[in-house]
């Protein structure tokens, strides 16, 4: 094995070296070029980071390079000549490799000039510079000098001062400047000035106005390497260009048709709008509340803005289009336009899904959704939705335990806040009440049925495009079991566990979940944080005195309800390596903990380890707690839960082929009980829970079809908590070509999306 691994690692330096007899008769290969900064009156630092600048600039960009060798070059050679423009072939020659980058290529005098440009605009005034190449065999590197001189700083800054009102708004906000006395001089400062200048004069009415109407005038005869910058507005702007602009007619069409030649409608007034609405589809009260512009307002880019999200979020129109006249009637006036294309405003989606899990079972879903976008005219989404399925171990220890489920969903989202209390929000998102009802009917063969019911009612809203906020004031859900078999009793006569699984269980109480991100940017870093909060019966539990461990149990309709607090946080980070490959990783933790009216947390309360979107080299709900495991005579229900969580994901993904992406992942946690439990030794959390760490390792395929992800990941264990202290390390264990090993470690995941 090890001359083989010699004999390749000998190959591929062969061919990488040999990569310039295959270039074109006549060609050199072009391996890059150098920058160097010659002027002692400079410091060294400011000439490295020069330097390193300069370097980015130069075009073209070689042949990737990796330990000295070029191994997309090399792939290029090894593929030969290919005749199709699809197949394998094809892919590794122009996916995979790449071509020599030709010397021929090469522009010298162009790189050289935009150097000098450069650093010309970063105040090296009067720099001069001169390019090169050395040749070596058939490979040429180029070469640039650039004599920069000392940097130019700012000596001053004039901003308008006459007496017109443009000006005065100029020079009001001069102190935001992004121009600092003593600074370098920047040309890309001042092209952002310009900018920062244009943005603050529309938020004051100038509509007309823009960025190209102002110049600033450079002075370098003003001081030894200094400059004066002048503000100053075009003597050739138009005149409508620097005249305040307010709001005078506001004209709405909500049931506007794209690429409508003519509005026939007539329009009807309501407080500041006129709306082109006779069928009275919509509450003229829903645009009160969307639209920030009032008659006699000084036009305004961020209420401009904000009017066209919140129309945006109530997720009614299809199309937004808003458009700006100069008023007939009144001077120094826009007449404004709203054009909105609906939705359809009743419809049903029908899905029918395929599923199997890390525990073997597969399985189908059938969904069936209907809705109403404007149920109430105030653009209220009524959603009522079914759904059944059912899933089924073809083989392996559950074997006939199959899962039966059906159900049904109502929602409703007003595009406003219903409280006894005002709530006003300045973003730009229609904040929303939210109410839910729901019931589902589960059914597992040969052990029992969960009949359960859920109920809400709460608000959702945005402070901007990074934060979320969703409140419920209340959320209710109420289980109670059917049909209990006898082997399913005889189970939890041998592990008391297993009877928390069909406790009757009543749990309300607020939750609030805050959410903030900055994922929908385009940034090398971004993440994603939840962080939710559930209490369940609090002040009911406080006030009735509720204390389980003295023998006061409070029940609601005959049934104990569960007293708890709960705290769960997710953080997803991701880091951008190329436009085709990033890291993504995930963390989380939480925490509940039961008081008064509970000895315990709720079953569906609870924490889970394992399956396709946790540890995916174990099962699901099979980790856990601490170094506990449970004996195969209850192999057929894994499901353990704890009181706190730990988890932590990280995968590498890169794409491999058009809509196939690859992933190598590395997952780790568990989860622990608060409390000894006795029928689950060694399940408490300790000072030594890292040792409890269980640990998995894998790889996957995504295949990413636009309208969904299909994932397939195989997974094994690097670590298993449940086995003796010093043991659980299990890498030194790994056998692919056992089989044994394989039917005990090999999991495979099937899934719909990403797992975080």
């Amino acid at each position: 094995m090890k001359n083989i691994f010699y004999l390749l690692l000998i190959t591929i330096l062969a061919s990488s070296c040999s990569n310039t007899k295959y270039l074109p008769e006549g060609e050199l290969l072009y391996v890059g070029g150098k920058v160097k900064v010659e002027n002692d009156s400079i410091s060294k630092k400011e000439r490295k980071n020069l330097e390193n600048n300069l370097q980015d600039l130069i075009r073209p960009i070689p042949n990737q390079k990796i330990l000295g060798l070029r191994p997309k070059l090399t792939v290029y050679n090894w593929a030969g000549k290919v005749t199709t423009v699809k197949g394998f072939w094809y892919w590794l020659k122009y996916k995979v490799g790449e071509p020599p980058v030709l010397f021929s290529k090469v522009d010298l005098n162009y790189n050289k000039s935009v150097l000098q440009n450069y650093v010309e605009n970063n105040g090296y005034f009067n720099a001069t510079s001169k390019s090169d190449s050395t040749q070596s065999r058939k490979k040429v590197t180029a070469e640039y000098f650039v004599n920069p001189n000392k940097q130019y700083k700012i000596k001053t800054i004039k901003f308008p001062n006459d007496s017109s009102k443009i000006s005065i708004e100029i020079s009001k906000n001069q102190e935001n400047s992004f121009f600092k006395i003593g600074e370098a001089y920047n040309l890309e400062k001042i092209k952002a000035e310009r900018n920062r200048i244009d943005s603050k004069l529309k938020e004051k009415g100038f509509f007309f106005f823009n960025a190209d109407y102002l110049k600033i005038q450079v002075d370098s005869t003003v001081g030894r390497k200094e400059v004066d910058l002048i503000v100053k507005i075009k003597s050739e702007t138009p005149e409508k260009s620097i005249l305040q602009y307010q709001i005078d007619k506001i004209k709405i069409y909500p049931n506007y048709i794209l690429n409508q030649d003519s509005i026939l409608d007539i329009g009807t007034k309501h407080s500041d709008f006129v709306i082109y609405d006779s069928e009275k589809t919509f509450n003229p009260r829903i645009f009160d509340r969307t639209l920030y512009f009032k008659k006699g307002d000084l036009y305004n880019r961020t209420n401009h803005n904000l009017s066209l999200n919140r129309l945006v979020s109530l997720g009614t129109f299809k199309f937004v289009k808003n458009q700006f006249k100069i008023s007939d009637s009144l001077k120094n006036s826009l007449d404004v336009y709203y054009y909105l294309t609906p939705f359809p405003r009743k419809s049903i989606r029908v899905e029918l899904l395929g599923k199997t899990n890390s525990a073997n079972y597969t399985g189908t879903e059938l969904n069936i959704n209907w809705s109403n976008r404007n149920t109430f005219r105030g653009a209220e989404l009524l959603t009522i939705s079914a759904f059944g399925g059912f899933e089924v171990q073809v083989s392996g220890e559950n074997n006939g335990f199959n899962v039966y489920r059906f159900g049904s969903e109502v929602n409703l989202l007003w595009p406003r806040i219903i409280a006894p209390f005002k709530f006003t929000s300045s973003s730009g998102f229609v904040p929303k009440t939210k109410a839910t009802l729901g019931y589902e009917y589960q059914n597992r063969t040969q052990l029992y049925a969960l009949q359960t019911f859920k109920a809400s009612f709460g608000y959702l809203w945005k402070e901007n495009e990074r934060k979320d906020h969703e409140l419920n004031v209340t959320e209710i859900t109420f289980a109670s079991p059917q049909n209990v078999s006898d082997l399913y009793k005889t189970k939890i006569f041998a592990n008391p566990a297993l009877g928390k699984v069909i406790e009757k269980q009543l749990i309300f109480g607020p939750t609030y979940a805050y959410i903030y991100s900055n994922v929908m940017q385009k940034k090398k870093n971004t993440f994603y944080n939840k962080l939710s909060a559930d209490f369940s019966a609090n002040i009911t539990g406080l006030i009735a005195g509720s204390n389980i461990k003295k023998g006061d149990t409070t029940k609601i309709f005959g049934v104990p309800f569960s007293q708890f607090i709960k705290f769960e946080n997710e953080f997803k980070h991701y880091i951008k390596l190329t436009e085709k490959s990033l890291i993504a990783s995930r963390l989380i933790t939480g925490v509940g903990f039961a008081y008064g009216n509970s000895t315990e947390m709720p079953f569906i309360k609870q924490f889970f380890n394992g399956g396709t979107n946790s540890l995916r080299a174990f099962r699901a709900r099979s980790i856990g707690p601490g170094s506990f495991k449970e004996s195969n005579s209850n192999i057929f229900l894994p499901d353990q839960s704890g009181d706190l969580k730990l988890e932590f994901s990280t995968e590498y993904r890169a794409n491999i082929y058009k809509f196939i992406n690859a992933a190598f992942f590395i997952d780790a946690g568990n989860i622990w009980l608060l409390n000894d439990n006795v029928n689950k030794p060694n399940s408490k959390f300790s000072k030594d829970f890292l040792n409890e760490i269980a640990v998995g390792t894998g790889i996957g395929l995504r295949f990413d079809f636009s309208f969904l992800v299909l994932r397939t990941d195989l997974a094994f264990p690097l670590r298993k908590p449940y086995l003796p202290d010093g043991n659980r390390w299990v890498m030194d264990k790994i056998s692919f070509g056992n089989s044994s090993w394989r039917n005990e470690n090999l999991v495979f995941n099937l899934a719909i999306g990403y797992p975080f």
